[in-house]
């Protein structure tokens, strides 16, 4: 089970590498974890960052710059520090060591915010199972470094009564969870097969935490999803249904948020949850337009995808939050999507467009048929009206009339009656 834990406001420092690679710069980086930080309830009183080809081994930071934070951390009154890389227990025991002060990681901050946010049962399931896989290769087994962990960032969920058992007994837990975890998962799988025989068309919304899925998903459907601007806002996968002006029915998923540095763990523990994207007919990348770092979170959410097995699947690229101000422009096509558009969420600009847009996609890997049913074949009414998209329909006196798209499988079913 997860744990809550009363914890006071934690005061940190955000420590970086610039090592002059990757799609963020350090700033960059540093900026949002500070975001990430303050989503988890800490108080950010100031960075640092060292140029170095790469981390060191052993403490993460040269011995100078060591000496440098120790005295920062001093004159700041700082509790803790942030960095923004993953550490190895080593790591984080020696700079423990030499800055006596509490030391965690990006990884650490996310699975914090992770508990807070987990609403259904699978997402706590979830989120349990990827803290206790990063307390057992970071913080079990460990001595006095133990009492600096408090009661802040990193003790909510199985805090620090979890982080005191022995190794065998976080295992034992992980086997439970797994077990229960894969019950969820046929679960879900049976009703990803009830909605796949329904043949009606998945759109799962994808995109970089914090540009607008929920919203977009809010004003699409009347849900209820909740949709603040704050880093991963909603964690639970949540499908509702769509009627278009048309007559016809989708069904919108909205998911998680990706992030750069998406710790591996969670990747595989909400692997049951983002795998919702390979099984849609079609995703719509959702973009905060807004950010001015909106191309490399576009980057980061193809890398996902293609980390998921769903790079291949259709795209339609929505810039949203364009009711903002002092938006960078031009916002430019996106090469790998179908069909580029923007959009607002909030204002509820251009999203009936999208909507059409999205009809029109699903459209074209649809054929359009005539079928004229004799009354005698009455049973092919429910695969009909259960998979098709129906233009035009009316009663003849041989039979019923209808014009509609159909996927290949079903115009197979229908082909000894089709029409010119």
């Amino acid at each position: 089970m997860l744990y809550s834990t009363e914890k006071e406001t934690e005061r940190v420092v955000l420590v970086g590498i610039d090592t002059g690679e990757g799609q963020f710069d350090t700033e960059s980086c540093l900026d949002e974890l500070a975001e990430l930080a303050r989503t988890a309830g800490a108080e950010v009183v100031g960075r640092l960052i060292q140029k170095r080809e790469a981390p060191n081994k052993a403490t993460y930071l040269g011995k100078g710059k060591i000496e440098e934070l120790k005295a920062y951390l001093e004159f700041t009154e700082a509790t803790g520090i942030i960095c923004d890389d993953e550490l190895n227990q080593n790591q984080i025991r020696n700079l423990e060591n030499a800055l006596d002060t509490k030391v965690m990681n990006r990884t650490l901050v996310i699975l914090d915010i992770f508990a807070k946010r987990a609403g259904s049962a699978e997402g706590k399931v979830q989120v349990e199972l990827a803290q206790l896989k990063y307390n057992m290769a970071h913080l079990t087994g460990r001595g006095i470094e133990m009492s600096r962990l408090g009661g802040g960032i990193g003790t909510r969920g199985p805090g620090e009564k979890k982080l005191e058992t022995d190794r065998r007994n976080i295992a034992d837990r992980i086997s439970d969870l797994n077990k229960e975890l894969k019950e969820i998962e046929n679960h879900r799988s049976v009703l990803r097969e009830k909605r796949l025989e329904s043949k009606i068309p998945v759109i799962a919304l994808v995109g970089y935490t914090n540009a607008g899925k929920s919203t977009l998903l809010n004003i699409l459907t009347g849900a209820d999803v909740l949709a603040e601007d704050k880093l991963f806002a909603t964690l639970d996968t949540t499908t509702r249904s769509v009627e278009t002006e048309s007559g016809a029915k989708y069904l919108f998923t909205d998911t998680v948020g990706f992030i750069q540095k998406l710790p591996h763990n969670l990747i595989k523990a909400f692997r049951a949850t983002l795998e919702e994207v390979r099984y849609a007919d079609i995703l719509i990348h959702v973009v905060d337009a807004s950010n001015p770092k909106r191309q490399e979170q576009m980057n980061v959410v193809y890398d996902t995808l293609k980390e998921l097995g769903a790079e291949d699947k259709p795209v339609l690229t929505v810039y949203n939050k364009t009711d903002r101000e002092n938006i960078e422009l031009p916002l430019l096509k996106d090469s790998r999507a179908l069909a580029t558009m923007s959009i607002s969420a909030l204002t509820g600009k251009n999203v009936a467009e999208m909507l059409e847009k999205t009809e029109e996609i699903v459209k074209s890997f649809k054929k359009s048929i005539s079928v004229l049913i004799p009354y005698s074949e009455g049973r092919l009414l429910g695969i009909i009206h259960g998979s098709c998209e129906i233009i035009k329909n009316e009663m003849r006196a041989e039979g019923y009339y209808f014009e509609l798209y159909a996927d290949s499988e079903t115009e197979n079913r229908l082909k000894s009656f089709t029409v010119q």
